[in-house]
């Protein structure tokens, strides 16, 4: 897929797109999208591989523009009315969302949305009950390792080991990635704590940081939603929804720390918002992420629903509590967006594993 790739971006989805063909074609009763945020005008990205989860602000309104053009964008609140009492949604039904609470999704996506009259529905954490401007943990930790010196010894900090830092930032990614999941299993203080002598640690000044929460452009780009500027997402008319606690990976934790993360979200927004929050979307969302116990809690926890990260087939009946999402990325271009969201790639992609499985099957 990753040899195909390239020619179905470059060459055959724009081709497909300029006829039509995309939102022609028969698709699922519904289709959910989700974003990570959008690129603040004037932001110059420092690492692409960062920022790929961010979409620019004008390919953002392009792409809305498509939607409410070939497809009918539903409210969250149409779509807890369809998945309670069933019924008819309207052709080519699409749901926006959007995870994670940055500051940009209040700065800039929603003054967007309500340009075009669109609703969406944000996946928060529970970061804004700090009400102290922060950053994703799992991104400090990422922007913490890309900035440290090159080290050739190994450091112990809470009983995980950080081995040498190499000057290679692939290496320095897979670094994070371990680092991602062994951090995912202890609780938001301990990984606080850990982060803050890691960069001491590390040889990192102590100020490192400051300047992703004090310039304009970086705040809004890092930047996490606090308590007042929640309540400025509700008030204009968004729907939020939890994105648990703290982020963490949670098939990495024990059940009591998931259910903690899972379940106290979602009291604490309720009652720091005065309404009801009935969905989830899981941190990270992959099936290495989460799976039947998440899915068992979120229901214990008392939504409505549950969102993975991951498409497939949008299916009501079988659960609740994993329904599928197509994850927009900075690199689509529009005909590509619409390729994705009209199920036309992962069909590409569901017959290029058949084939790949039928030829190994042939071979042995």
């Amino acid at each position: 897929m990753r040899v195909l790739s390239p020619i179905l971006h470059r060459v055959i989805y724009p081709v497909l797109g300029s006829t039509g063909y995309f939102h022609s074609r028969r698709i699922a009763p519904l289709t959910v999208i989700t974003y990570h945020g959008v690129l603040p005008a004037g932001y110059k990205s420092e690492d692409a591989f960062l920022d790929n989860t961010l979409v620019p602000e004008g390919a953002f309104r392009s792409q809305l523009r498509l939607l409410k053009k070939h497809y009918n964008v539903i409210s969250p609140d149409e779509f807890l009315l369809w998945l309670r009492k069933g019924g008819d949604l309207p052709e080519r039904a699409i749901l926006l969302t959007c995870d994670d609470g940055l500051l940009n999704h209040l700065s800039v996506m929603v003054p967007i949305l309500r340009e075009e009259k669109l609703k969406c529905l944000f996946f928060v954490t529970g970061s804004f009950l700090e009400n102290t401007p922060t950053v994703l943990w799992y991104v400090e930790l990422y922007l913490l390792l890309m900035q440290a010196p090159i080290r050739n010894e190994p450091i112990c900090l809470h009983g995980i080991v950080i081995p040498e830092i190499s000057a290679d930032p692939g290496k320095r990614r897979v670094l994070w990635l371990t680092l991602l999941k062994k951090l995912s299993q202890v609780d938001a203080e301990t990984r606080r704590g850990f982060l803050q002598d890691a960069a001491a640690g590390l040889g990192l000044r102590p100020s490192w940081k400051v300047r992703y929460l004090d310039d304009p452009l970086l705040r809004n780009r890092f930047q996490l939603l606090r308590l007042p500027e929640l309540k400025q997402l509700a008030e204009a008319g968004m729907v939020i929804g939890a994105h648990t606690l703290s982020h963490p990976v949670l098939a990495e934790q024990s059940s009591d720390l998931a259910r903690a993360e899972i379940a106290d979200c979602r009291m604490a927004l309720g009652q720091s918002l005065g309404q009801r929050v009935w969905a989830i979307a899981y941190p990270f969302g992959d099936p290495a992420s989460v799976g039947a116990r998440e899915f068992k809690l979120a229901e214990e926890a008392g939504y409505a629903c549950g969102f993975v990260n991951v498409g497939g087939v949008f299916d009501t009946v079988s659960s609740k509590f994993r329904l599928p999402r197509v994850h927009i990325t900075a690199e689509m271009l529009l005909p590509a967006y619409e390729a994705h969201i009209s199920g036309f790639h992962e069909a590409v992609q569901a017959k290029f594993r058949a084939l790949v499985s039928s030829d190994r099957r042939t071979d042995e």
